[in-house]
């Protein structure tokens, strides 16, 4: 893939939709990190050998694939804003990814990812919510009917900020460590879950098409 080939955006975003919505009609979405949540954490992760895929969370995708619901994937990449790695590794990594992914029986129907360093205020990178805005204008999502799922609190946020309104913490990655920042974020408008397997989130998805369903009758 060349430079001109890589789907960055105006802004240095890459902005990848894999999957164009057949209708028109605004639906709910699966937003998931990747690194913590999707597959285990590797520090700066550039090499596609150190992929290691997180059961749950594969289950979790192929669970949403099979209810017709995007599965939306936002990662803070700073490690390129860094000089760690540039975006062909990023591409690298992310070809491996999507295969374990399709390997369990789901897809990731876009990927948006932010090179920015945390002290950049960026508004791509977690906890702001560039990513997930895009997502929406990108798919036509509806996203208070949609559910964010991260290791971090500051993913929950970016969903709140949004306009999501709820959230899911995963105990993998930095997840234990977040819990208390991830709680403070509850509120009437936003529903924060911790400390319960993604399992049990799953078995939600097929809940939350059903009333996304009535809504467009």
């Amino acid at each position: 893939m060349s430079n001109a080939e890589l789907p960055l955006d105006e802004s240095g975003m890459w902005r990848e939709v894999r999957c164009l919505p057949a209708a028109a009609a605004p639906r709910p979405a699966l937003f998931l990190d990747r690194d913590g949540t999707l597959i285990e954490l590797v520090d700066y992760l550039s090499k596609a050998e150190d992929v290691r895929p997180i059961a749950q969370a594969i289950a979790l995708t192929a669970q949403a694939t099979a209810n017709n619901m995007p599965v939306i994937m936002v990662t803070n990449q700073s490690g390129i804003g860094r000089g760690y790695y540039g975006w062909h590794e990023f591409a690298a990594v992310q070809t491996a990814v999507l295969a374990v992914v399709a390997a369990g029986g789901g897809q990731i129907d876009a990927v948006y990812a932010c090179p920015a360093m945390p002290e950049s205020g960026a508004a791509c990178r977690k906890p702001n919510p560039g990513m997930l805005l895009a997502a929406a204008d990108d798919l036509s999502l509806d996203l208070s009917q949609s559910w964010i799922v991260g290791d971090a609190a500051s993913d929950l946020a970016a969903g709140m900020r949004a306009g999501l309104r709820r959230g899911w913490l995963v105990a993998t990655g930095y997840g234990e460590a977040e819990r208390d920042q991830a709680l403070h974020l509850r509120s009437g408008g936003f529903d924060v879950t911790v400390d319960r397997p993604l399992s049990e989130l799953a078995e939600l998805l097929p809940a939350c098409r059903t009333a996304e369903q009535q809504v467009n009758l």
